[in-house]
């Protein structure tokens, strides 16, 4: 079993930089790759997709609406994956989840992860 704790969200303004982070706890975080995943509020949203990162840390995706925008990186030391946002934007706003799963591919795929946190709340403002 892998915990996972999400921190970092809030109401910023739109242009604002955000770092969210995921604390994990249990089984060796080093032996999982990461995933942050998204979900807007509007009825209807599904989950989708947003960055991952491979349990070494040597390989990172992205989903193609927050590339060069977003940066995922992990502490393996800590047990903490990070999501820096940056240039944020009102369409960026959703509850925002880490995943963790047993090995390094298919890191886009959601129903891949067997381990997910609780959320937390990213509202950009215009």
């Amino acid at each position: 079993q892998v915990q996972l704790v999400e921190s970092g969200g809030g109401l910023v303004q739109a242009g604002d930089s955000l770092r969210l982070s995921c604390a994990a706890s249990g089984r060796t975080f080093s032996l999982y790759a990461m995933g942050w995943f998204r979900q807007a509020p509007a009825p209807g949203e599904e989950r989708e997709f947003v960055a991952g990162i491979t349990s070494t840390g040597g390989s990172t995706v992205y989903a193609s609406s927050v590339k060069d925008r977003f940066t995922i990186s992990r502490d393996n030391a800590k047990n903490t994956v990070y999501l820096h946002m940056s240039g944020l934007k009102p369409e960026d706003t959703a509850v925002y989840y880490c995943a963790a799963r047993s090995g390094n591919f298919n890191l886009r795929v959601d129903r891949e992860y067997a381990y997910w946190g609780q959320g937390t709340q990213v509202t950009v403002s215009s």
